[in-house]
């Protein structure tokens, strides 16, 4: 790869910017286009995982991390209806002794300043912002940079443009789930909302995720339900009553503690969840996906930014040691696959009913936490290539 020649990264999101970080640290420049005028640190909470936090830190930014996150001590299982503990995988130092990285919750926003700290401080990054890449792409990029791009990336999101310029890559579809967002301040949250943990309540066609978010104070909590295929007509700003009564719905049955939360909730932002099937990544050698525009997955093994973080890093790795884009593919797409389908299993676990609801409770019941986290070895402990 010609160092001398910059790679164009469409998207400034957490798969965009950390590319962009990646190429610089192996001397390449970058020109990072983004469609927004400006960049809003908005979003939820968001779970970092040791093998993004690994890859974090080689990008020189766990020092900024830990002042804004947390270090759960545990990631436990609870029944939503009877709020019975099931099972817990410890956490803390104990994922930075057999990870060696740490796990890590903090709001979304607070890691897309970091990166766009990183990135504006970086000398071989330039962020572009107002500026969307339409099909004439290289020859545009070239008349605003000067030089026409060894390599466009598309880093823009599951309604990716850049998508649309590779033969036979993958569609954005509805997933059949829904997710409802909110946060609470430690002082507005039920006793059995831990600030050491991050808890997955789950039941019936149904889960809650919550984990504290330290420097705001707060819970970030995530309801993700099964749901009708929203179409065009689907607003995520559905009056506050109408999101709420669905909500009420979807967690019938649950402990009384977590309805009379939930019915409290002042305005729950709802989000259906799309995910992109399997296709093509790249386009020869002058275009390739990362992120969400090549693989985005449902939330159930919390895996979508760590996916992410992983695609930039290696994808540097790859062409810096002038390997083909259909290698870093290929490298790509079998890691991908084995983390949808442990999202796979979580979403048939976590929402269980009847007998297979008991028998799973039973399993949990029956494994040690050291046993348990003994199946994230291969997810948590991996080793990107650099």
């Amino acid at each position: 790869m010609n160092r001398h020649q910059p790679v164009a990264i469409v998207g400034a999101g957490i798969a965009g910017l950390t590319a962009a970080l990646s190429f610089a640290r192996k001397g390449i420049s970058s020109e990072i286009f983004e469609r927004t005028a400006v960049l809003n640190e908005a979003g939820a909470g968001l779970q970092l995982s040791p093998n993004a936090t690994r890859i974090l830190t080689k990008l020189g930014l766990l020092p900024q991390l830990q002042t804004v996150w947390s270090e759960p001590q545990a990631i436990t299982l609870v029944d939503g209806v009877s709020l019975k503990p099931l099972a817990s995988v410890p956490s803390g130092e104990f994922a930075r002794n057999r990870w060696s990285a740490p796990y890590g919750v903090l709001h979304r926003a607070d890691l897309q300043k970091i990166l766009i700290d990183a990135v504006r401080a970086n000398p071989l990054c330039r962020l572009h912002l107002g500026v969307e890449i339409d099909e004439t792409a290289r020859h545009g990029i070239a008349q605003i940079t000067g030089n026409e791009p060894r390599i466009l990336i598309g880093a823009d999101g599951v309604w990716s443009k850049a998508r649309q310029r590779i033969e036979g890559a993958g569609t954005a579809a509805f997933s059949g789930n829904v997710a409802w967002r909110f946060t609470l301040s430690e002082t507005e949250a039920p006793a059995f909302f831990d600030t050491t943990k991050v808890s997955a309540f789950l039941g019936s066609g149904s889960h809650l995720v919550v984990y504290p978010m330290q420097r705001a104070r707060s819970f970030n909590v995530v309801a993700i339900t099964s749901g009708a295929d929203p179409g065009k007509s689907w607003d995520n700003t559905l009056p506050p009553e109408i999101s709420r009564q669905r909500l009420l719905e979807a967690f019938s049955g649950w402990h009384a503690q977590i309805i009379d939360l939930l019915r409290h909730v002042v305005e729950p932002t709802v989000w259906p969840l799309y995910q992109v099937n399997d296709g093509a990544w790249n386009q020869g050698e002058n275009v390739v996906l990362i992120g969400d525009a090549a693989h985005a997955m449902m939330p159930f093994a919390a895996q979508g930014a760590a996916m992410a973080i992983e695609d930039a890093f290696e994808l540097a790795s790859f062409l810096t040691a002038g390997k083909p884009l259909s290698a870093f593919a290929d490298h790509r797409k079998t890691r991908i696959a084995r983390v949808r389908s442990r999202g796979a299993f979580n979403r048939f676990a976590y929402h269980a009913r009847g007998p297979v609801r008991l028998g799973r409770d039973l399993v949990l019941s029956l494994r040690r936490p050291e046993s348990l986290a003994a199946d994230f070895d291969w997810l948590y402990g991996y080793e990107p290539k650099d």
